[in-house]
């Protein structure tokens, strides 16, 4: 009996094969992600406990999130500064402050590039709005690829407005976009159509990395569950992904 109370409470380690999360929004109280210290410590010790063992973060920059870089840098040193003061071994490595960039008007009229918030290797998260098809930005897309950044965008799985042969997505990958899919995802979490849609992608070859995507800790509670799915342990197992470059 002992035993296998110890063994169904054990942990799945399952994305320790992707070594690192380069999608998260635990930098506290910038987003509409976590709002505090403890919550982002919670977040971090779940991303751990299921193998993941460096964290990129990702902020929001967007109209409804109008983050600045030099300010974000500055949140992020404090943070990790905390989290070294309260770490009791339980922490993933912390890795870069990034960011997660809506492609829209607002993003093209910057007033220039050089100070965006890349992950290693210049690669830029980008992202579309969620409900809306009311701007395919390719011209920027090749500005920031004729100046050398390579070009990630999250969650395509979500877009209901993108179909796995859709004009859009092939011309995007034609063109040397990567693709990064949510594994919550994988597990309903958005719904049974982004859930059907991710693994399409995934099944395809078109997708090059995997995030978390994670907010909060309701988040993190559906992560563990991910984790125990035997489909999406699967697939982690069987298909090849970039994380670990990062």
């Amino acid at each position: 009996m002992i035993f296998k109370f110890l063994s169904k409470n054990k942990q799945a380690k399952t994305f320790a094969p992707l070594v690192t999360d380069m999608h998260c929004h635990l930098l506290p109280g910038v987003d509409d992600g976590s709002s505090n210290l403890q919550e982002t410590i919670s977040c971090l010790k779940t991303l751990a406990s299921v193998g993941f063992k460096k964290v990129h973060f990702t902020p929001h920059f967007q109209a409804n999130y109008p983050n600045e870089e030099e300010d974000i840098k500055k949140r992020f040193e404090t943070l990790k500064k905390q989290l070294s003061e309260q770490n009791d071994g339980s922490l993933p490595e912390i890795g870069i402050i990034s960011g997660e960039y809506r492609f829209d008007p607002r993003f093209a009229r910057r007033p220039g590039v050089d100070n965006v918030l890349t992950l290693p290797g210049k690669r830029l998260l980008c992202e579309f709005s969620l409900h809306f098809n009311d701007y395919m930005p390719m011209d920027i897309f090749a500005e920031y690829q004729r100046l050398g950044y390579k070009l990630i965008l999250a969650h395509p799985e979500r877009y209901p407005y993108l179909g796995i042969h859709s004009q859009e997505v092939e011309k995007m990958k034609e063109t040397g976009i990567f693709f990064q899919v949510n594994v919550l995802s994988l597990n309903g979490f958005y719904g049974e159509a982004a859930k059907q849609k991710g693994f399409d992608y995934i099944k395809a070859g078109m997708v090059e990395y995997l995030g978390t995507d994670t907010h909060n800790m309701r988040y993190a509670n559906a992560l563990i569950e991910t984790a125990e799915n035997k489909e999406v342990q699967k697939m982690i197992a069987t298909h090849t992904f970039l994380n670990n470059e990062l």
